[in-house]
């Protein structure tokens, strides 16, 4: 039976890549904190292995405990990091130097798998053109414009740069599904009935259901490739009334819609991340938020995944948002 390590395994997307990984007949190593929560971990077959990616020694340790226990893996999928932050060097600290002291590690203490897989984000190519519309390619220069996504970059560079080593990368767009917070506000306000939208620019949206997310990774993982990075949507593109539409139906509800100027959200952006900062915080909305909802093209090219493994997604947004929103009722979180 082969073995995965899943970093970040209690969280949204790496709870069902666990899920995945047993489903497929692995071995399962759900990498974790000290403190995380094992709420949406509980089958008995997985394996728990508490990590501590904050210093090159210490995720050495754990791997000398690996390697006594007789443990090596086959795959990795780093799937750890931080989409939000408190302070803004927690994004880097995170998202890319936890990233090069876990690999250092893994290159020092001989434990280089098979395949190391890297969960990225479109974030960090950033959106497509506004004017022309056309979708974020491979080939494009980098436009980062938020912290998350210049973190997830520089890790990214980092990674490429290692010519022995067995890397591949995936780029998700904005991926949805049961346990995912963020969305789930969106659903929340609608569910009270308003529908607000910043701009007055249409935006146009796209998507991953978490469990296409999740195959696709082990399709990826299981192939011949290696040092290859692939966007990954559901292939579609949605104007953002259309999410609200959907969602709508779902949930049988009828909305107010109204439309926040951008100047207005601009301004509270400013105004709350200088007030925050004189604690070294960030605020919920801050520059970076406002860069992403003011952005209008978040296309990105998706032909490579139809090329090299025929991947089709098997849940448009209609289908996923009713399976999330069905787990959010059947949770009591609406």
């Amino acid at each position: 039976m082969k073995k995965v390590l899943i970093t970040g395994a209690s969280g949204f997307i790496g709870s069902f890549l666990v899920e995945e990984g047993l489903k497929q007949g692995f071995q399962v190593y759900a990498g974790i904190r000290k403190s995380s929560s094992r709420a949406y971990l509980q089958d008995p077959g997985i394996v728990f292995i508490e990590f501590d990616f904050s210093t090159r020694e210490k995720v050495l340790e754990t791997l000398a405990q690996c390697k006594a226990e007789n443990i090596r893996f086959q795959y990795i999928v780093h799937n750890a990091g931080l989409t939000k932050a408190q302070k803004k060097e927690d994004f880097y600290n995170v998202n890319c130097r936890n990233t090069i002291h876990f690999i250092e590690a893994l290159i020092q203490a001989d434990m280089v798998p098979e395949k190391f897989i890297f969960v990225s984000s479109l974030a960090a190519f950033g959106p497509g053109n506004p004017d022309t519309g056309e979708p974020v390619r491979h080939t494009h220069e980098p436009k980062p414009i938020e912290l998350y996504g210049k973190s997830k970059l520089e890790a990214e560079r980092y990674i490429t740069s290692l010519k022995d080593f067995p890397w591949l990368i995936v780029r998700p767009t904005g991926v949805y599904g049961p346990k995912e917070k963020d969305y789930f506000v969106f659903f929340q306000t609608i569910n009270r009935g308003m529908e607000p939208y910043i701009g007055f620019r249409k935006q146009t949206l796209t998507f991953i259901y978490v469990r296409d997310l999740v195959r696709l990774i082990f399709i990826a993982m299981t192939s011949s490739f290696i040092h290859k990075a692939w966007f990954v949507s559901d292939g579609k593109e949605y104007p953002s009334e259309q999410f609200a539409e959907i969602t709508k139906r779902a949930l049988g509800k009828k909305t107010i819609r109204f439309t926040v100027p951008l100047f207005l959200v601009k301004t509270i952006a400013t105004v709350g991340e200088r007030v925050a900062g004189l604690w070294g915080n960030i605020p919920t909305l801050n520059k970076d938020k406002y860069n992403v909802l003011k952005s209008t093209n978040w296309r990105c090219e998706v032909e490579p995944l139809e090329q090299d493994f025929g991947f089709k997604a098997e849940y448009d947004l209609e289908k996923g948002v009713q399976e999330a929103l069905d787990w959010y009722k059947k949770e009591k979180w609406l």
